[in-house]
Protein backbone atom coordinates (compact mmCIF):
# COMPACT_ATOMS: atom_id res chain seq x y z
CA UNK A 1 0.00 0.00 0.00
CA UNK A 2 1.01 3.45 -0.75
CA UNK A 3 -0.54 4.53 2.31
CA UNK A 4 -0.58 7.60 4.81
CA UNK A 5 -3.07 5.68 6.96
CA UNK A 6 -0.81 2.52 7.57
CA UNK A 7 1.46 4.49 10.38
CA UNK A 8 -1.39 5.93 12.11
CA UNK A 9 -3.29 2.37 12.17
CA UNK A 10 -0.17 1.09 13.43
CA UNK A 11 0.32 3.99 16.02
CA UNK A 12 -3.87 2.67 17.50
CA UNK A 13 -2.55 -0.58 17.32
CA UNK A 14 0.52 0.43 19.64
CA UNK A 15 -1.86 1.72 21.82
CA UNK A 16 -4.09 -1.21 22.65
CA UNK A 17 -0.37 -2.64 23.21
CA UNK A 18 -0.17 -0.26 26.31
CA UNK A 19 -4.25 -0.78 27.07
CA UNK A 20 -3.24 -4.06 27.53
CA UNK A 21 -0.05 -3.77 29.44
CA UNK A 22 -2.41 -1.58 32.18
CA UNK A 23 -4.59 -4.42 32.31
CA UNK A 24 -7.07 -3.33 29.75
CA UNK A 25 -8.66 -4.71 26.75
CA UNK A 26 -6.24 -4.20 23.63
CA UNK A 27 -7.81 -1.40 21.43
CA UNK A 28 -6.04 2.14 21.30
CA UNK A 29 -7.29 4.88 18.90
CA UNK A 30 -6.11 8.15 17.61
CA UNK A 31 -7.57 11.41 16.09
CA UNK A 32 -5.18 13.17 13.24
CA UNK A 33 -6.34 16.32 11.90
CA UNK A 34 -6.67 17.43 8.48
CA UNK A 35 -3.17 18.30 8.45
CA UNK A 36 -1.80 14.90 9.06
CA UNK A 37 -1.13 15.76 12.59
CA UNK A 38 -1.62 13.54 15.90
CA UNK A 39 -4.28 15.45 17.92
CA UNK A 40 -5.24 13.00 20.53
CA UNK A 41 -4.92 9.89 21.64
CA UNK A 42 -6.72 7.43 24.32
CA UNK A 43 -6.36 3.85 25.18
CA UNK A 44 -9.31 1.46 26.11
CA UNK A 45 -9.66 2.28 30.47
CA UNK A 46 -13.13 -0.54 30.94
CA UNK A 47 -11.07 -2.36 33.48
CA UNK A 48 -8.66 0.21 35.36
CA UNK A 49 -11.15 2.85 35.06
CA UNK A 50 -14.01 0.38 36.08
CA UNK A 51 -16.57 2.02 33.56
CA UNK A 52 -17.61 -0.70 30.58
CA UNK A 53 -17.96 2.32 28.43
CA UNK A 54 -14.77 2.68 28.74
CA UNK A 55 -13.53 2.13 24.82
CA UNK A 56 -10.75 3.71 23.40
CA UNK A 57 -13.02 5.18 20.77
CA UNK A 58 -15.23 6.78 23.02
CA UNK A 59 -12.61 7.73 25.58
CA UNK A 60 -11.22 9.69 22.56
CA UNK A 61 -14.40 10.94 21.32
CA UNK A 62 -15.07 12.27 24.55
CA UNK A 63 -11.40 14.12 24.36
CA UNK A 64 -12.00 15.89 20.70
CA UNK A 65 -15.77 17.28 21.83
CA UNK A 66 -14.03 19.01 24.93
CA UNK A 67 -11.28 20.16 22.61
CA UNK A 68 -11.87 20.80 18.92
CA UNK A 69 -14.36 22.93 17.66
CA UNK A 70 -16.76 21.37 14.87
CA UNK A 71 -15.02 22.11 11.59
CA UNK A 72 -11.91 20.20 13.17
CA UNK A 73 -13.62 17.50 14.01
CA UNK A 74 -15.28 17.42 10.37
CA UNK A 75 -11.85 17.39 8.55
CA UNK A 76 -10.18 14.58 11.24
CA UNK A 77 -9.65 10.98 10.87
CA UNK A 78 -10.47 8.45 13.77
CA UNK A 79 -7.73 5.99 13.72
CA UNK A 80 -8.52 2.26 15.62
CA UNK A 81 -7.41 -1.02 16.23
CA UNK A 82 -10.32 -2.43 15.93
CA UNK A 83 -13.83 -2.03 14.56
CA UNK A 84 -15.83 0.63 16.22
CA UNK A 85 -18.49 -1.13 18.28
CA UNK A 86 -21.98 0.51 18.25
CA UNK A 87 -22.03 2.88 20.33
CA UNK A 88 -18.24 3.61 19.88
CA UNK A 89 -19.80 4.50 15.98
CA UNK A 90 -22.95 6.27 17.54
CA UNK A 91 -20.60 8.52 19.68
CA UNK A 92 -18.12 8.85 16.49
CA UNK A 93 -21.01 10.12 14.75
CA UNK A 94 -22.28 12.30 16.94
CA UNK A 95 -18.79 14.53 17.66
CA UNK A 96 -18.91 14.94 14.08
CA UNK A 97 -15.60 12.98 13.27
CA UNK A 98 -15.48 12.51 8.91
CA UNK A 99 -13.73 9.70 8.61
CA UNK A 100 -13.03 6.27 10.46
CA UNK A 101 -9.86 4.32 9.71
CA UNK A 102 -9.49 0.47 11.21
CA UNK A 103 -7.29 -2.66 11.30
CA UNK A 104 -8.82 -6.00 12.79
CA UNK A 105 -12.73 -6.12 11.83
CA UNK A 106 -15.50 -7.09 14.23
CA UNK A 107 -15.77 -10.57 12.58
CA UNK A 108 -11.74 -10.66 12.88
CA UNK A 109 -12.31 -9.59 16.48
CA UNK A 110 -15.34 -12.28 17.26
CA UNK A 111 -13.26 -15.27 15.72
CA UNK A 112 -11.28 -14.30 18.31
CA UNK A 113 -13.84 -13.81 21.44
CA UNK A 114 -15.99 -16.06 20.51
CA UNK A 115 -15.81 -18.72 23.43
CA UNK A 116 -14.32 -16.30 25.92
CA UNK A 117 -16.75 -15.18 28.55
CA UNK A 118 -16.05 -11.68 28.10
CA UNK A 119 -17.46 -11.83 24.87
CA UNK A 120 -20.82 -9.58 25.13
CA UNK A 121 -20.48 -8.53 21.25
CA UNK A 122 -23.34 -6.62 19.71
CA UNK A 123 -22.69 -7.98 16.05
CA UNK A 124 -23.87 -4.15 14.16
CA UNK A 125 -20.60 -3.05 11.55
CA UNK A 126 -19.86 0.55 11.83
CA UNK A 127 -20.65 1.03 8.31
CA UNK A 128 -24.31 0.59 8.84
CA UNK A 129 -24.64 2.65 12.05
CA UNK A 130 -22.74 5.79 9.67
CA UNK A 131 -25.55 4.89 6.86
CA UNK A 132 -28.36 5.32 8.97
CA UNK A 133 -27.05 8.98 9.84
CA UNK A 134 -27.88 12.06 7.59
CA UNK A 135 -23.71 12.74 7.13
CA UNK A 136 -21.50 10.89 5.41
CA UNK A 137 -19.11 9.16 7.76
CA UNK A 138 -16.14 7.66 5.52
CA UNK A 139 -15.01 4.61 6.65
CA UNK A 140 -11.30 2.44 5.49
CA UNK A 141 -10.94 -1.19 6.61
CA UNK A 142 -10.07 -3.56 7.26
CA UNK A 143 -6.33 -3.08 6.78
CA UNK A 144 -3.85 -4.79 8.16
CA UNK A 145 -5.61 -7.21 10.04
CA UNK A 146 -2.93 -9.59 10.78
CA UNK A 147 -1.18 -6.71 12.41
CA UNK A 148 -4.20 -5.31 14.90
CA UNK A 149 -5.10 -9.67 15.38
CA UNK A 150 -1.70 -9.53 17.17
CA UNK A 151 -2.06 -7.31 19.97
CA UNK A 152 -5.51 -9.88 21.31
CA UNK A 153 -3.41 -12.83 20.91
CA UNK A 154 -3.66 -14.99 24.03
CA UNK A 155 -5.92 -12.40 25.60
CA UNK A 156 -9.23 -13.84 25.54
Amino acid sequence: MDDIDLPHLRAAIDLARQARARGNHPFGALLVGADGRVLLEAENTVATGRDITGHAELNLVRLAAQRLDRAALAGSTLYSSTEPCPMCAGAIYWAGIGRVVYALSEQGLLALTEHSPANDALLLPCREVFARGLRVVAVRGPLIEEEGRAVHEHFW
